[in-house]
């Protein structure tokens, strides 16, 4: 691209105005802002992203991503059989990530859908973590984007630790729950906060979900709303804090288990999760 058209490029870009290609002679959407190296008035860098850029059906980026395969239900009476396929999880084309829910008989399971984690290929102590999703709906079908402590092979779970960035129940259109599970606080009596969007549900559109991981502190964000913070004054009495450690990110959209219920007759399949990025910032070294 020579000097000119780039210069043009980057300001039909600022003003988030479609722009043309005239050597392709094709009309082309408004793209998501590349991250900035800092995050503004924060003070938070980036050290890692994944903005899911490439043509639709490519699978995510194995160097960033491992799809964890198979069924089981994850000890919470989950239906799906998780896939590495592109049919189960694959870029749009749009600048997203697709995972997508199908209902369809495979390995012993009723239904197919993916779960993606970076585990063996990126792990953060402290930072913000945050991911710009638009939801699927339908009862019994439970999207997610979490951290698990990277030491979990070592001390299992719950003594890891686990961050529910957002954990959404489809059949509740305009909820998310944050929350916190470690030793003597996790499944049904973890520590976290259910929030509501406003003005809508979070089917609907895109919305930002973060976390923001400190010493002793961490807090849940719905775009620009803190939600919930938790400390250690937040645990019960004697519990263990198991946060100071590095974590790996996973996103999935499971059919079914604990947290949703089953899906009913009018649960409509496939259902999709899009991900616009996924991106990580910590403070600077002092």
């Amino acid at each position: 691209m020579t000097s000119r058209r780039l210069i043009v490029a980057l300001a039909l870009s600022g003003l988030g105005l479609m722009s043309c290609d005239p050597a392709a002679g094709v009309v082309n959407k408004p793209q998501t802002p590349k991250p900035d190296t800092e995050l503004p008035g924060t003070g938070w860098e980036l050290v890692w992203s994944d903005e899911f850029d490439g043509p639709a059906g490519t699978l995510p980026s194995s160097e960033k991503w491992n799809p964890e395969v198979g069924g089981g239900g994850f000890g919470n009476g989950q239906f799906e059989h998780n896939t590495a396929r592109a049919e189960n999880a694959s870029l749009d084309g749009e600048g997203n990530l697709a995972i997508t829910a199908r209902k369809e008989r495979y390995q012993g399971n009723d239904y197919t859908s993916a779960r993606l984690t970076t585990k063996g290929r990126f792990t953060h102590t402290y930072g913000r973590f945050e991911a710009r999703i638009k939801l699927p709906a339908g009862r019994g079908i439970w999207p997610a984007f979490w951290l698990l402590g990277a030491d979990i092979d070592q001390v299992d779970w719950p003594a890891c630790g686990e961050v529910d960035i957002m954990e959404h129940r489809g059949q509740i259109p305009s909820i998310t729950r944050g929350s916190l599970h470690g030793p003597g606080y996790s499944g049904g009596q973890n520590i976290g906060r259910e929030h509501a969007v406003g003005g809508g549900t979070l089917q609907s559109d895109f919305h930002l979900y973060a976390v923001e991981i400190e010493p002793e502190r961490v807090r849940f964000i719905l775009d620009d709303t803190v939600f919930f913070e938790a400390t250690p004054a937040n645990l019960p009495s004697g519990a263990k804090w198991v946060y100071d450690h590095p974590f790996f990110i996973i996103l999935n959209v499971a059919v079914g288990g604990s947290f949703v219920g089953p899906p009913d007759s009018k649960t409509v399949f496939p259902q999709t999760m899009k991900v616009d990025y996924v991106r990580v910032y910590a403070r600077p070294a002092p």
